[in-house]
């Protein structure tokens, strides 16, 4: 199945290629190319997962090459949908941050806006809520900045009225009903009757969230009168969704009478049940307890409604609906004396409930249980007291992020529109000037780079120098220290072994001798010299082996500036490298550059940070090399400390050498230095003049 599964592969490839070739041109072929790999990844099924991805990533790579934005952007957005449709998040993720960074570069404000849309929609579908809000903001002040008509105003209002509902979720009441009703005008204006009912819907539910049960009714009566102007295939669901909410109300309203009478309605109709089976479980909940707190229905009656209930709920795997089946029906056990029946499912519905992670019925179920276990009741109600708390601490952190984020986008459109006055009013003057001062300008950039140019070209000649130079002189040490290791090998074996060996010939003429002691004494000898000789043998072999090791100069050079920190502070340094990476060929600005901050950085280690252990690590992946420096010391606040001119001498080294620089310390948990530099390599070079063999530069 495998093999069938790879050879498809193989034959939708050869169809792609047979599709480009005739008289497209090269850029179409390409576009059919990306379409039938994106195509691809998204229907074929039956291909392995890691098939699929590879061909977006193909798809992708190619619209790389792509010169048109406007394409490039289109095809990401697709590339982008297709990787979070084969659940691959990493993709998806990375391939948004791409098309955001490109849309702001050009403008591109739709672009820009859908590809905040999609973010805010994986983050809401993982329930990571207050991300999902930020996104979702953004998107709306991406759709602001397009020309009004009504797709940018329908996106506009979109934005609005899921802002709203996550504000709901945290019970940021007044900002919901705000979004929302944004959201409404919009939607009014544009005659969208759906979307119209939508936030209607939604108000009621904000309303009820407040406890402004008429207000909800209201809103809901509202909604109602929206479900007429809808095609016909819609009208029938929304009609019970909407009659679900308002017996909803009443049952909160405590008009049990009412409530009993529409959730009877809604029980009796069986298209209810066939069409919408989780609706029907709910009402048949609702239903049970109405029952039992008007008091229109017999015991068996209500229990009836409440086994079928959790039966359904069950089948359907529902166990957010059975949480609430559950508490109902242990209130109504209670009440008829079943007193550990009762219990029982109070404390299965806590169990759901914290499972589905609903507090609010958590807190319900705590109540409840408080008066059905008296022995126990001192700890529900801790219990109560402590998950109201965190409650309360979390919707208000979620809400004051929310009233930044507003608050941050306001200052940023104000600050915008001031600063678009301000270009107006200085635009015609500016202009004026701009046509004289352009020509200075570009005579004065030009003088400026070259001079740059000039001087950065000396310096790296400079630096390269100074490192053969410090490389010369390491390779010399290094290559004494081997021909001595070679001496010293000769020397044991062709002198002390021989010698040894002469010692061991003349013992063994002792053979003649047969008293005891020198059998004794002649057999010990013997044995002792041959362990000597095979020690010297082993010493020997290793000494000149190790005299035909090749070191890298540059890695030589680090290793022993690490052997030379620990022997004089006692610290463990060690010092790990990727082998593959020819280190002696680099760019020497890399190589002096990179040897400074290893060497600050020990330094700054030693003085300050009063560790144990260095970490040093000098890595590559791709077309970048990453140098780690590590220590399990006490660590400080970076924000708080100022920076020495160690550290700022490590920045500007980094600087020069074209890459990033980022430090992590956290107090008692040690600091972490890495730099990320391109990979340059460069010819060999001879060892430069004479005179700067003979300087010292402090590079």
């Amino acid at each position: 199945m495998k093999a069938l599964a790879y050879l498809s592969a193989i034959l939708v490839i050869w169809g792609c290629s047979q599709q480009s070739q005739g008289p497209q041109t090269e850029s179409a072929a390409q576009s059919v190319h990306r379409k039938d790999w994106v195509q691809t990844a998204m229907d074929s099924t039956q291909l392995p997962m890691e098939v699929r991805l590879e061909y977006l990533d193909r798809a992708k790579k190619q619209a790389f090459g792509e010169a048109n934005d406007s394409l490039l952007l289109i095809q990401l957005s697709d590339i982008s949908w297709a990787y979070r449709s084969l659940n691959d998040s990493l993709g998806f993720r990375e391939t948004s941050d791409q098309i955001l960074l490109i849309a702001q570069e050009t403008n591109s404000y739709n672009n820009l806006g859908d590809s905040h849309w999609d973010l805010a929609s994986f983050f809401q579908s993982n329930s990571v809520l207050d991300s999902a809000f930020y996104h979702y903001r953004k998107a709306l002040n991406s759709y602001e900045m397009l020309p009004d008509d009504k797709l940018s105003n329908s996106k506009k209002a979109r934005m609005l009225y899921n802002m709203g509902r996550i504000q709901d979720t945290y019970k940021d009441y007044l900002g919901a009903e705000t979004s929302i009703s944004a959201a409404l005008r919009i939607f009014d204006d544009l005659g969208d009757t759906r979307r119209i009912y939508n936030c209607y819907n939604m108000l009621g539910i904000i309303a009820g969230g407040i406890g402004n049960n008429d207000k909800a009714l209201e809103y809901y009566d509202t909604a109602g009168t929206y479900i007429e102007k809808l095609p016909s295939d819609e009208i029938v669901e929304l009609e019970w969704q909407n009659q679900n909410n308002i017996s909803n109300i009443f049952l909160r309203k405590e008009d049990y009478s009412h409530a009993q009478a529409t959730f009877q309605e809604l029980y009796n109709n069986k298209e209810l049940k066939n069409k919408d089976p989780n609706l029907y479980g709910l009402v048949m909940t609702s239903l049970a307890y109405a029952s039992f707190k008007n008091g229109s229905k017999t015991f068996n009656e209500i229990e009836s409604l409440f086994k079928e209930a959790l039966v359904m709920n069950d089948e359907l795997g529902k166990e957010y609906n059975q949480a609430r089946t559950k508490q109902y029906y242990a209130e109504v056990l209670a009440a008829q004396g079943d007193t550990l029946t009762a219990l029982q499912n109070a404390l299965e519905s806590r169990e759901l409930a914290q499972e589905t992670h609903n507090n609010e019925r958590s807190m319900e179920v705590l109540r409840l249980l408080t008066q059905l276990d008296r022995d126990n009741a001192t700890a529900y109600a801790d219990a109560y007291y402590t998950l109201n708390e965190t409650i309360k601490k979390e919707e208000m952190t979620k809400r004051d992020k929310f009233a930044r984020i507003r608050m941050e986008t306001d200052e940023i459109k104000e600050r915008n529109v001031v600063l678009s006055r301000e270009k107006q009013k200085w635009a015609g003057a500016v202009m004026g000037l701009s046509l004289l001062g352009f020509t200075l300008l570009i005579i004065a950039i030009q003088f400026t780079v070259n001079n740059r140019l000039k001087v950065k070209q000396k310096q790296q000649e400079n630096n390269q120098e100074i490192y053969n130079l410090l490389l010369s002189q390491q390779g010399k040490f290094e290559e004494g220290r081997q021909l001595e290791q070679k001496r010293i090998s000769e020397e044991l074996h062709d002198g002390v072994l021989g010698e040894m060996l002469g010692i061991r010939l003349i013992l063994s003429g002792l053979n003649g001798r047969q008293d005891e002691d020198s059998l004794e004494r002649r057999a010990e000898y013997l044995e002792k010299l041959r362990d000597v000789e095979e020690e010297i043998r082993t010493i020997s072999h290793v000494l000149n082996h190790a005299s035909y090791q090749n070191f890298h100069n540059f890695i030589v050079s680090l290793e022993n500036l690490a052997n030379g920190t620990q022997k004089a502070s006692g610290i463990k340094c060690s010092l790990s490298y990727d082998k593959k990476v020819n280190w002696d060929r680099l760019h020497g600005d890399i190589k002096i550059n990179a040897y400074r901050i290893v060497q600050e950085s020990l330094k700054n280690c030693v003085n300050h940070a009063h560790c144990q252990h260095i970490q040093i690590s000098f890595l590559s992946f791709e077309d970048k090399l990453k140098l780690t420096i590590q220590d399990d010391g006490t660590g400080f606040d970076i924000n708080k400390g100022k920076r020495g001119i160690g550290l700022r001498n490590i920045i500007s080294r980094v600087k020069k050498m074209d890459g990033t620089f980022d430090m992590q310390s956290v107090p008692g948990t040690g600091t972490t230095l890495s730099v990320l530099i391109p990979i340059e390599y460069s010819e060999e070079q001879g060892s430069g003049s004479e005179q700067l063999r003979k300087q010292v530069i402090n590079a």
